[in-house]
């Protein structure tokens, strides 16, 4: 069987797991300090990824990769341990049907970002669709 190589069906199977991050994460939360559950997840996500690009023959030497290349990754690294200790925090405290909405706000930062910084330019289509994801977000966000 072939794996797809477009970068739509990608996003789409990371669109169903995000949603089933919220949801388990959500009954996962019951109980324990939302810190405290990131680091587990976390712990987890790093064993599984190691077994995997080991297992899949992807292992390299990660001091072998250029500096700027290392200091993105960690810089990235560092925006995704804060978003996921903020995540965690905001479905203890509120409904996983409207964190995880006003949590993909980053879809229109991360347009406008890539617009600013790496000169991407989106047409007027996609345009649209993300205004609509803000109308969406803003009305989750207001809404009761």
């Amino acid at each position: 069987m072939e794996i797809p190589s477009s970068w739509f069906f990608w996003a789409l199977l990371s669109a169903v797991f995000a949603a089933l991050t919220a949801i388990f994460a959500k009954v996962g939360l019951k109980g324990v300090d939302s810190d405290f559950a990131t680091l587990i997840r976390t712990a987890i996500i790093v064993l599984l990824l190691v077994a995997f690009v080991a297992g899949t023959g992807k292992w390299s030497d990660p001091f072998q990769l250029p500096k700027r290349t290392l200091a993105f990754l960690a810089l990235s690294a560092l925006a995704t341990g804060a978003s996921w200790v903020c995540y965690f925090r905001a479905l203890q405290l509120g409904e996983a049907s409207r964190v995880a909405p006003v949590d993909k706000l980053s879809l229109l930062l991360v347009a406008a970002f890539a617009f600013m910084f790496l000169g991407e330019r989106p047409g007027p289509i996609t345009w649209v669709g993300i205004g609509f994801v803000g109308i969406g977000i803003l009305l989750v966000g207001l809404g009761k």
